[in-house]
C-alpha cells in the first residue's frame, strides 16, 4: 500500500493499495480477505466501527443463537471448533469470527466510515473515500451485506409515546420490560424470539402479524429443518420440497392459521428465494403463543398510528402498551455510499440475481447480498477470490516481462 499524496508534508491523503479494497468487516469481509490472501492476494478492509462484526457485537440480543446448525454456517477454509454446540450461540459466533481473523491474520482499519466509493474511468480505479483519506485500487469488494441498517418503519405518532421504544438492534434482553404490556412490530425471526424472551420476564407481548408468515421446526425428528431441505433439494424439485415440509410442519406443530398465523400460498423455499423472506424457525415462541401468554394481533392493515399509551389499528383496534419494539429488521446502505453505479437497485441489493449477482463490471464485486445467508456469503467469497486471483496472476506476469 503507497500514497498518492502527501498533505502538509505529514499523513498522505491519498492511498494506493494493491489488492482489492473491501468495505465491512463483518462475516462476508473476512470470508473474502481470507480467501484472497489463500490465493496470494493482499486486501484492505474499511470498517466503520472499531471491532469486526459489529452488527453480532454491538446489534444482536443476548439469548440469540445461531438458528442452523453450525456446518452451515462456517466461513471458507476453517470450520467451528469440534467442541461447540450444534447451534453456536452468539458469543460463540463471535469468538469463532475473531479467531477466524487472527488465524489468517485479517487487521482491519477500524474507523474508516466509507463517504464514498466511485469509479474513475480516466485512470480505470476505484476512490473510495472515508473521512480519513481516499483509498486507490483496481478493485472494490461491497461486503456491508443486507444487514447494514436497521429498518425503522414511518409510523405516524410515534414520538408521542410515553413508554420506551426500542429496535431490536439496541434490545438486549426482557429484564428491561419486567412485567410490561408490549407491543412487538414485525413477526419474522427477531419478532417471535424477543417475545419468547419477554416471557421470562413476566412481560406480556401482544405482537402484530399484518402478513401472513411460515413457521417451521427447527428440526424434524431430531435433524435440522434446513439440513433435511437441503438434502432433498438435491434429488427433488423444490415445489415438492416445499411440499413435504408444510406437511410436516402442519404434523409437529399444527395448523397455524388457527393462532392467527396464515401461511402464505407460495411455499417456503421458493418465497424465501424470490424475495428473501426467510421463514420462522420455531425456538419455542409457538408453544407460549398456545398457552395465551404471547397475544397474536392480526390486523390486516398494521398500526395506523402510535398514541400516548398505546396504538391505534387500521381495522379501528385500540390498545394500550407500556413499551414497543420494532422488529423491523435491517437494510443495505449501499445507495447512500456508492456513486456512479447502477449495478445495485434503490434498496442496496444486486440486481442480477443469485448465484450472479457477486460481479460487477469494472472491478466492482459483491459478498453477502444472495439472502442466502452465510453459505451463501462463503460460496460468493470462493468465487470473488478466484476471479481476482486470475487477474492478479496475469497482471504480475506482465510486470515481470
Amino acid at each position: 500500500m503507497g500514497s498518492c499524496k502527501e498533505e502538509d508534508g505529514n499523513q498522505p491523503n491519498c492511498l494506493w493499495v494493491d489488492g482489492p479494497i473491501i468495505v465491512g468487516a463483518g462475516p462476508s469481509g473476512l470470508a473474502v480477505s481470507a480467501c484472497l490472501k489463500e490465493n496470494g492476494v493482499p486486501s484492505v478492509i474499511l470498517e466503520r466501527s472499531d471491532c469486526i462484526a459489529s452488527l453480532w457485537q454491538q446489534k444482536t440480543y443476548d439469548r440469540l443463537k445461531l438458528h442452523l446448525p453450525k456446518q452451515f454456517c462456517e466461513l471458507p477454509l476453517l470450520g467451528f471448533p469440534e467442541n461447540f454446540p450444534k447451534y453456536p450461540t452468539k458469543h460463540q459466533f463471535i469468538s469463532y469470527m475473531q479467531y477466524y481473523a487472527i488465524h489468517f491474520s485479517i487487521e482491519p482499519k477500524f474507523k474508516q466510515v466509507v463517504q464514498s466509493a466511485e469509479y474513475d474511468v480516466v485512470c480505470g480505479v476505484w476512490r473510495v473515500r472515508t473521512q480519513d483519506c481516499e483509498y486507490v485500487s483496481r478493485w472494490i469488494i461491497v461486503a456491508t451485506g443486507e444487514n447494514a441498517e436497521p429498518f425503522i418503519p414511518d409510523i405516524q405518532g410515534i414520538e408521542k409515546f410515553q413508554g420506551h421504544v426500542r429496535h431490536t438492534s439496541v434490545y438486549k434482553s426482557g429484564s428491561e420490560f419486567q412485567d410490561q404490556r408490549v407491543l412487538v412490530i414485525g413477526c419474522g425471526n427477531s419478532g417471535m424470539e424477543v417475545s419468547l424472551d419477554l416471557c421470562r420476564y413476566n412481560a406480556t407481548p401482544h405482537i402484530v402479524v399484518r402478513n401472513t408468515v411460515h413457521i417451521l421446526p427447527r428440526e424434524i425428528f431430531g435433524i435440522s429443518t434446513f439440513a433435511v431441505a437441503m438434502a432433498l433439494l438435491k434429488w427433488l424439485p423444490l415445489w415438492l420440497v416445499d411440499k413435504f415440509l408444510l406437511m410436516v410442519a402442519n404434523f409437529s406443530i399444527g395448523n397455524t392459521d388457527t393462532l392467527g398465523l396464515k401461511r402464505p400460498k407460495t411455499g417456503p423455499i421458493q418465497l424465501k428465494n424470490a424475495t428473501g423472506k426467510t421463514p420462522v424457525l420455531d425456538v419455542g415462541a409457538l408453544s407460549q403463543i398456545k398457552a395465551g401468554k404471547i397475544k397474536v394481533l392480526q390486523v390486516a392493515e398494521g398500526v395506523r398510528e402510535i398514541t400516548r399509551r398505546g396504538a391505534k389499528f387500521v381495522d379501528g383496534q385500540e390498545r394500550e402498551f407500556d413499551s414497543i419494539i420494532l422488529a423491523t429488521g435491517y437494510k443495505s446502505n449501499v445507495p447512500a455510499w456508492l456513486k456512479g453505479c447502477d449495478f445495485f437497485t434503490k434498496e442496496g441489493m444486486p440486481k442480477t440475481p443469485f448465484p450472479n449477482g457477486w460481479k460487477g463490471d469494472n472491478g466492482l464485486y459483491t459478498v453477502g447480498f444472495t439472502r442466502r445467508g452465510l453459505l451463501g456469503t462463503a460460496s460468493d467469497a470462493v468465487k470473488i477470490a478466484k476471479d481476482i486471483a486470475g487477474q492478479w496472476t496475469l497482471m504480475k506476469g506482465c510486470k515481470k516481462h
